[in-house]
């Protein structure tokens, strides 16, 4: 069966850094998009930044130049680097694949697995 298993969430302070981690098995890494997403207490899970089977990537301008995506087939991996985190980043982080090779989609209803998300939590 398909798993995602995110690491590396953890306390950090403001305007310092941190990498998320999220392996995947039980599908065929080049051929799923994969996403990140977030959920803060009492909001909806909100769409993060993601990169395609063939490596575009896909993000709102809130995060441009602060958070990027990658990606290392060898080891079924998708990163999440976050740079000058703020309070407001506290949330859970959830990684996430659907099967599309050439593209990612921004709606979390369109993916088709998850992990058991991690805890990021930016203190001022």
């Amino acid at each position: 069966q398909v798993q995602l298993v995110e690491s590396g969430g953890g306390l950090v302070q403001a305007g310092g850094s941190l990498r998320l981690s999220c392996t995947a098995s039980g599908l065929t890494f080049r051929t799923y998009a994969m996403g990140w997403f977030r959920q803060a207490p009492g909001k909806e899970r909100e769409f993060v930044i993601a990169i395609s089977g063939s490596g575009s990537t896909y993000y709102p301008d809130s995060v441009k130049g602060r958070i990027t995506i990658s990606r290392d087939s060898a080891k079924n991996t998708v990163y999440l680097q976050m740079n000058s985190l703020k309070p407001e980043d506290t949330a859970v982080y959830y990684c996430a694949a659907q099967e599309r090779a050439y593209s990612a989609s921004y709606d979390r209803r369109e993916y088709d697995y998850w992990g058991q998300g991690t805890q990021v939590t930016v203190s001022s």
